[in-house]
């Protein structure tokens, strides 16, 4: 494991198993304890970029990368320490779901002779998630290279396969809403890359999704009885990251119903959701990702006209 730490906070990015810091600047994984396998590595952007994580598969021939993070900077300081701890370089990149922090590095790989690939349904979604945040999120991290112009990763269709590259053969698992409007998870060895389907103690990107399915969607991965669960932020873990996620999303359910059914409702609704929801989950990284998913759920919820 190799870490670059700006300040060292004494809380964790973890809920359980061994002690993880969460950090100010970018954070390298490449341990057994921490990957479940010395052939997987992770990076963690920076907290500034939303600590988001994306992983690294060693094959004898190179790496798979699963997701390209939201920063091509970032990306780059990925690709370091892979080619660092590996020797290698990476063959084929895959993008797990429509947000900016699973596509954004697609031009950068491209550039670099890396295909690119996702599913049918994810690329379908992507330009329009791209056009929605990239004026702002260009002014926030333009130091950072936000890419303007969109690039596409290619599609390897709309249904599961086996992909192979890099001498690794692993699972393309084609899923439809969760978190995201389209997903794919990556199995392998009992390993699961799932974006955001799961953070670990940390609220997540909710980007056109459904909470019905959310649960449905991590069912699904819970049946596929994984060894290692490697999320979208934080650090992996053993199938209770798939049961505190599914209690994380039916909290978020809970909280909406209980404030629509409130017999002396809030003055301002769902940010009285907000505040119970960190009240719940008071250790959670990322609070301003709340609103997101509370507004989503509270429009789910809202009672619908009669035919």
């Amino acid at each position: 494991m190799r870490m670059i730490l700006a300040a060292a906070l004494a809380s964790l990015l973890c809920g359980c198993g061994a002690t993880q810091p969460v950090v100010e600047t970018h954070y390298r994984s490449h341990s057994l304890q921490e990957q479940g396998d010395l052939r997987v590595g992770e990076y963690i952007s920076s907290q500034w970029s939303l600590q988001t994580a994306s992983y690294w598969i060693e094959g004898p021939e190179g790496l798979v990368l699963i997701d390209t993070q939201l920063l091509p900077s970032a990306l780059r300081k990925e690709l370091a320490f892979a080619r660092d701890v590996t020797g290698k370089e990476a063959k084929l990149a895959i993008v797990l779901h429509a947000n900016p922090e699973s596509f954004n590095g697609t031009a950068l790989l491209k550039e670099l002779g890396v295909p690119v690939v996702t599913s049918g349904p994810v690329r379908e979604r992507i330009p329009a998630v791209h056009e929605k945040w990239a004026p702002s999120l260009f002014k926030q991290y333009w130091n950072g290279r936000y890419p303007r112009e969109l690039v596409l990763a290619d599609s390897f269709g709309d249904s599961t396969r086996e992909l192979s590259a890099a001498g690794v053969t692993l699972k393309a698992h084609v899923l439809g809403a969760g978190s995201s409007a389209a997903h794919v998870v990556v199995e392998w060895e009992g390993h699961l890359f799932t974006g955001d389907l799961v953070a670990r103690d940390t609220h997540t990107w909710f980007e056109g999704g459904d909470t019905t399915e959310w649960l449905q969607r991590l069912d699904e991965l819970r049946a596929l009885k994984p060894k290692w669960i490697h999320p979208g932020r934080g650090l992996p873990g053993g199938p209770e990251l798939l049961d505190a996620q599914i209690a994380y999303v039916q909290a978020v359910r809970e909280e909406v119903t209980r404030e629509r059914r409130a017999e002396h409702p809030s003055a301002d609704p769902l940010a009285a959701v907000e505040a119970k929801l960190k009240e719940r989950y008071p250790g959670y990284a990322h609070a301003k990702l709340l609103p997101h998913v509370v507004r989503a759920e509270w429009a789910r919820q809202a009672p619908r006209p009669r035919p």
